[in-house]
């Protein structure tokens, strides 16, 4: 391990603002399958801060506002696109696809197998961010001249 990191979970946490982050926490758990790690509302109920796993992965939510950091933060309409994009291993890519056709999401990159033997499909989430969910594991011995995905 690089002597910087701490020796936890998961050492990298992304961190993502939404207009809506009440809903983001529905859809995030619901279709993408997410599960509530902790859940900070403020008076108004309303989601403040959220932290949301995925095996031994997080990510950390919330809504767009004034904050010092939230004024840092840009949000893919805003930028005119997207600044990052976020891939999630997934054991079925197939069911996972389904619940987003599913639920009505937009499909960026359709359900495929790619050229370094893995399975994955790219959707835009509803406020603009792309993830994709797929089988590739970089924690997992690949075979010379495999590419990651790109």
């Amino acid at each position: 391990m690089n002597a910087t990191a701490k020796d936890t979970r998961a050492t990298i946490i992304a961190v993502m603002r939404y207009r809506d982050a009440d809903a983001a926490l529905k859809f995030l758990t619901d279709i993408f399958g997410f599960a509530e790690h902790t859940v900070y509302r403020g008076e108004d109920g309303e989601v403040q801060h959220a932290e949301l796993s995925f095996g031994n992965g997080m990510i950390m939510i919330g809504p767009v506002d004034g904050t010092a950091f939230g004024r840092l933060m840009r949000e893919p309409r805003e930028a005119g696109g997207v600044t990052g994009a976020l891939y999630v291993i997934v054991a079925d890519p197939d069911a996972h696809h389904a619940k987003s056709v599913e639920a009505g999401f937009d499909i960026v990159m359709e359900l495929r197998d790619v050229f370094y033997g893995e399975r994955e499909y790219s959707v835009r989430d509803p406020e603009g961010n792309i993830w994709t969910f797929g089988t590739y594991d970089p924690w997992v011995a690949q075979e010379p001249g495999d590419a990651p995905p790109a």
